[in-house]
């Protein structure tokens, strides 16, 4: 049914889709990465770049408008070595998603996603792009759950079991966390929601016959 109704919107505004919209994002992530390495290094500069492009709802209500949607530039917490590592491994990601969907569906998929970074952000006064970042990864292990990566860029392993490890701890985030939490989780990941809901509840919904019909079958 989305992809029915998607196809119709894209024959309309296909002109408006960005093409290599990753890379943009990615080149994005590198700027911000680099300048604010650069500002580092003067012992002078009190400025910090990233707190300058992170969401702050007080700060966007009183006039920093372009904090909306700086903060999907924010480069990956981690260490410094591994960040140009991560930020191929997002274009790589995004790369195939839109090989696999085609620029249109892509852009949508992830608009959706900033979006309800954006919504939560503005309901509980800050956002973060990494459920956004982590809703990538997701789709990308849905549709090539087969596919080979690294763990720890030494361990070949399948990006289904990756995956799998990912969804247990933002499960885990979702349970133990508080209502603001949850709330924020389910509006940042909402394009998972929305394109692969259908199919994941249908998989649960056939375990758990598959699960009861077995029950019968043994007291039989």
């Amino acid at each position: 049914m989305l992809n029915q109704y998607l196809n119709k919107i894209e024959r309309k505004c296909r002109k408006i889709a960005i093409p290599n919209l990753m890379l943009y994002i990615v080149l994005g992530m590198a700027v911000v990465w680099i300048a604010d390495l650069i500002l580092s290094t003067n012992p002078n500069n009190n400025v910090s770049l990233y707190e300058l492009i992170s969401f702050n709802r007080d700060k966007i209500l009183h006039g920093e408008v372009w904090r909306v949607i700086s903060f999907v530039f924010m480069p990956p917490s981690t260490l410094f070595l591994l960040i140009p590592i991560i930020l191929y491994f997002y274009w790589f990601m995004g790369s195939s998603l839109e090989y696999k969907w085609g620029s249109f569906k892509f852009n949508v998929f992830y608009f959706t996603g900033i979006i309800g970074c954006i919504a939560a952000g503005f309901i509980f006064g800050f956002a973060t792009n990494y459920y956004l970042d982590l809703s990538l990864f997701l789709a990308f292990a849905i549709l090539f759950p087969n596919e080979q990566l690294l763990a720890f860029f030494v361990i070949p392993i399948k990006a289904k079991w990756l995956a799998l490890i990912d969804g247990i701890i933002l499960l885990y985030d979702f349970i133990k966390g508080s209502n603001t939490i949850r709330i924020f989780i389910i509006l940042s990941i909402i394009n998972i929601f929305i394109f692969f809901g259908k199919d994941f509840f249908s998989m649960i919904y056939y375990m758990v016959r598959r699960f009861k019909f077995r029950h019968i079958k043994k007291i039989k």
